[in-house]
C-alpha cells in the first residue's frame, strides 16, 4: 500500500496551498505501519537524517518535492521501535544539525535533546508519570569527606515514602544518579513501585562522577570508594539489610562497567547487578576498534573474563537492539550464567539512550527487589 507521502507526491500539486493542507492533516513524522516518514519544509540545498539506529545507514538525503520547500524521507523500521534523530540542513554551503521542527516531542540528555519518534506497537510507560495518588519519597544530600578517590564525594540519598528507622531495608547504588533523576524519571519509578507494592521500599543512593570514563573504566579506585568509604557510612547512618542480597549496584554504559567491576574487585559483598548498555569492551585477539576512552575497559574486561569468579548473585541486564553494544551485552548473558548467577535479559528495539534504559526499570526492579504485588507482572 502507498503511503501517504507517495500519494501526495502522485497528485503532482505541490503549491503552497496543497502542502499547507497536506501537513495539517497529519502529525509528523508520519507512522503508518512500519513506514516513517521525515518531512521538513524550507527552501534548503540538502537535509539529511541523522539517526542513531546502529546497522542502519543513517546521514541519507531528504527527496524534494519538485521545486516546492517540502523535503521528505521514509524509512523502514520494525513495530515497537523506539528512535531518536536530528536533521543535518544544509545551506549556502553551511550545515548545521537541529531537531525536528515539526515534532514537538523530545528526549532530552546530559548534552541537549533529540527529536524522537517511534512505531506502531510502542507505548510510553504510565508508570514512569508523577501519580497524584503515590506517597513520594524524599531527597537528602550527603557528604563522603574522605575517598579512596582523594577528594570529598557529595550523593543523594532516597528514602522511600513512610521511611521508618526501626524498619531495614535493602540498598541500591545507582552509577550516574543524577541524570537518572533528571533523564529517566528515576525517583518518580521508586515512588510509584513503592507506592503500588511492585517493588520492596528501598534506601537508594546517587552517585555521580565528574570524570567517569576515568572513574567507571574498571578503575579500583572507585570500586575502594564504594566499597570501603560509602557502603560502611550508609550502613552507619540508616537502617539497612547488612548483607550482600540486600546490596545492589546500578548503571548504564560505563556506569554498567562500574557496576560490574566494583563487584568484581569486592567478591561477596553485593549480590544484585543491574547492568543497563554496559559498555562492556573486549578484545579476543588483536586491538579493540573503539575510542581511546574504552582502553581501561576492554583491560578490565579482558582480565574479568579470564577470571569472572561470582560478582553476584542476581544480575539483570538490558540492551537495545539498535545500539552497538548489543554483541557484547548478549555475549554477557552465557558467559554469567556459566559462573552459576541467575541473570535475566531484556533487549528492545532502541538505541543508547536514557529513555531506553527508563523504559526497562520497572522489570529490573521488580525482579531485584520484589514487593508484595511483583508476581503480577511475571
Amino acid at each position: 500500500m502507498p503511503t501517504a507521502i507517495q500519494e501526495f507526491k502522485r497528485t503532482g500539486d505541490f503549491s503552497k496551498e496543497a502542502i499547507d493542507q497536506f501537513l495539517a492533516d497529519r502529525s509528523f513524522p508520519h507512522v503508518e505501519g512500519n513506514q516513517i516518514t521525515f518531512v521538513y519544509r524550507g527552501y534548503v540545498d540538502k537535509i539529511l537524517l541523522q539517526h542513531w539506529i546502529f546497522g542502519l545507514e543513517s546521514g541519507e538525503e531528504f527527496e524534494r518535492l519538485g521545486e516546492s520547500d517540502l523535503w521528505f524521507r521514509t524509512l523502514e523500521i520494525p513495530d515497537n521501535s523506539r528512535v531518536e534523530y536530528k536533521f543535518w540542513v544544509e545551506k549556502d554551503g553551511k550545515r548545521k544539525l537541529i531537531n525536528d521542527p515539526l515534532n514537538p516531542h523530545l528526549a532530552r540528555d546530559p548534552f541537549g535533546a533529540n527529536s524522537v519518534c517511534h512505531t506502531t506497537g510502542y507505548a510510553l510507560p504510565d508508570w514512569a508519570n508523577e501519580d497524584p495518588e503515590t506517597r513520594p519519597g524524599s531527597l537528602h544530600e550527603l557528604t563522603v569527606p574522605h575517598t579512596a578517590l582523594g577528594s570529598a564525594k557529595t550523593v543523594q540519598l532516597y528514602l522511600p515514602a513512610r521511611f521508618r528507622k526501626t524498619r531495614r531495608y535493602p540498598l541500591l547504588i545507582v552509577h550516574d544518579g543524577f541524570d537518572y533523576m533528571k533523564f529517566a524519571a528515576l525517583k518518580t519509578i521508586l515512588d510509584n513501585m513503592i507506592h503500588r507494592g511492585e517493588l520492596a521500599p528501598l534506601i537508594a543512593v546517587l552517585t555521580q562522577s565528574d570524570d567517569r570514563l576515568k572513574e567507571y573504566a574498571g578503575y579500583q579506585p572507585h570500586a575502594q570508594f564504594i566499597a570501603e568509604d560509602l557502603v560502611p557510612l550508609i550502613e552507619g547512618k540508616l537502617p539497612l539489610r547488612a548483607r550482600p542480597d540486600s546490596r545492589c549496584l546500578m548503571g548504564a554504559s560505563f556506569g554498567g562497567v562500574a557496576s560490574l567491576s566494583t563487584a568484581w574487585y569486592y567478591p561477596g559483598m553485593f549480590g544484585r547487578l543491574l547492568l543497563q548498555s554496559g559498555s562492556f569492551a573486549f578484545t579476543d585477539i588483536g586491538k579493540h576498534k573503539r575510542s581511546q576512552a574504552f582502553d581501561p575497559v576492554v583491560a578490565f574486561m579482558n582480565r574479568f573474563r579470564e577470571n569472572p569468579g561470582r560478582p553476584a548473585e542476581k544480575v539483570f541486564v538490558s540492551c537495545g537492539t539498535y545500539e552497538s553494544l548489543i554483541y557484547e551485552n548478549r555475549s554477557m548473558v552465557p558467559f554469567l550464567q556459566a559462573a552459576g548467577i541467575e541473570v535475566r535479559y531484556r533487549e528492545a528495539r532502541d538505541g543508547h539512550n536514557w529513555e531506553n534504559w527508563r523504559d526497562r526499570l520497572r522489570e529490573a526492579f521488580s525482579w531485584i527487589y520484589p514487593g508484595p504485588l511483583w508476581m503480577i507482572y511475571e
